[in-house]
């Protein structure tokens, strides 16, 4: 391999692993949580898939929101502009917690309506109320804590993101243990248990976050406090514009996810929890490319600020072939070892019988959801971030679309909401793999 392709690897491995390990950590974290709500009632995993959704619609919107200082912030350390690096970041962490604050509003008071366009049975309803009126305060970090993350990631120093993690999903194993099946003289307190595990985890593992910040050294962004003090709103609308545009597309991939779940709803009673448990294993993989993902925009938004071509297309190159690498160790596993995956989180015959296809459809599927992610993040760090938007609307529509021709008229069940999902990612990813090369033609 060439001696610079070589330096992006280990660039983009630098930023990655720690996120990697971060996301992987808190993804085997739910996964446990899925694991003692299976076991406890399986009723529980068609909660969590009926609520999940909807809460990660509004907390991406949170994070989408710092993505433009993210590339923002990363384009100026590209260009060594010390002043605009303090400028976008103070502006972000005197700006971005408003938003939360009104999201945490609306699930603490206000999710039964949402619950009910979605379709959610009287026997799930009162469940999935409760699980989000106790994972309700968890927004009210989502204003700080996006800000400490664009912070280390745009400094090339994500490490204290792994351990806030570890702490974070040992204490949620923990916590749910306890609260869900009532241990160490606390009540049985199921589904609820699962949401007021995560919260207190959270809150926890927020102070290590808060007070490796301000101790840590290498955070080259991190804005002084007369620069948070100074910021202007106008640099944070600058930034959130740009954030707007994935926020949206988080919100319209997020919306066609929900209206799945709805259809799913309208299949049975349980198909929400089988979707919900392979999605859950499905993300296992896709947290690895997202860290990727994540270090591809730090990367390519450099690179545009350098006005280098060659590392903006190397980076996507690179870590398009490590993403790869991890869907055809997917695909074997689906193939080699569906039931004993599957088991781990159910003990229903009748559903780890019929569910081991559905593993390796997403197996296939994310050859194409990695190029989406890896080639979106290129496209985003060249400054265009509505493209993404954009190509996420016609996403929705035509998965939407597609989706209720196999299960309403082909009578494909299951198995035909699988296949609209694999169909919308592979023509998006097309569609953005042309964007991404004429991108790149203008950044020299």
């Amino acid at each position: 391999m060439n001696a610079s392709y070589k330096d992006y690897v280990k660039r983009l491995l630098f930023i990655a692993v720690p996120l990697m390990l971060s996301n992987i950590i808190n993804q085997l974290q739910m996964l446990v949580d899925r694991i003692f709500l299976g076991h406890a009632n399986m009723l529980y995993m068609s909660v969590m898939g009926n609520v999940l959704f909807p809460i990660w619609t509004t907390l991406s919107l949170c994070f989408s929101l710092a993505t433009g200082a993210s590339i923002l912030i990363s384009q100026r350390v590209g260009a060594e502009d010390k002043k605009g690096i303090e400028e976008y970041a103070g502006s972000l962490f005197k700006y971005n917690s408003v938003i939360p604050i009104l999201l945490f509003l609306l699930w603490c008071f206000g999710s039964q309506p949402v619950f009910r366009l979605m379709g959610v049975s009287d026997t799930l309803l009162p469940m999935c109320v409760d699980y989000a009126r106790f994972y309700s305060p968890i927004f009210l970090l989502m204003g700080l804590g996006p800000a400490f993350m664009v912070v280390y990631q745009t400094s090339n120093h994500t490490k204290h993101l792994a351990y806030y993690a570890v702490i974070r999903s040992v204490l949620n194993i923990f916590f749910d243990w306890v609260l869900i099946f009532g241990k160490l003289g606390f009540p049985e307190m199921g589904v609820r248990g699962a949401a007021l595990g995560t919260t207190i985890a959270e809150y926890i593992g927020g102070m290590y976050l808060v007070v490796s910040f301000l101790k840590s050294r290498k955070l080259k962004t991190r804005p002084s406090f007369a620069s948070i003090r100074n910021a202007k709103i106008k640099s944070y609308f600058v930034s959130a514009k740009l954030g707007l545009n994935t926020a949206l597309e988080d919100f319209f991939w997020n919306m066609g996810n929900l209206v799945l779940i709805r259809i799913l709803n309208s299949i049975s009673e349980l198909a929400a929890g089988i979707y919900s448990i392979v999605v859950g294993i499905e993300v296992l993989a896709v947290v690895v490319v997202s860290a990727l993902g994540n270090g591809t925009l730090t990367l390519t938004s450099e690179a545009v600020g350098k006005k280098d071509e060659r590392q903006y297309k190397g980076v996507c190159l690179v870590a398009y072939i490590l993403c790869a690498i991890v869907a055809v160790l997917m695909m074997i596993a689906s193939l080699l070892f569906p039931e004993q995956i599957l088991s781990i989180f159910t003990k229903d015959e009748a559903i780890i019988t019929t569910s081991g296809v559905y593993l390796f459809f997403i197996a296939v599927n994310l050859f194409a959801k990695s190029g989406n992610i890896i080639i979106g993040n290129g496209i985003r760090g060249s400054g265009d971030t509505r493209w993404m938007f954009f190509t996420q609307i016609f996403g929705t529509v035509f998965v939407i679309a597609l989706a209720s021709l196999f299960v309403f008229v082909l009578n494909l069940g299951m198995a035909g909401v699988f296949l609209a999902v694999i169909a919308d990612e592979a023509v998006r990813c097309l569609i953005n793999m042309g964007k991404f090369f004429h991108s790149g033609r203008k950044i020299a």
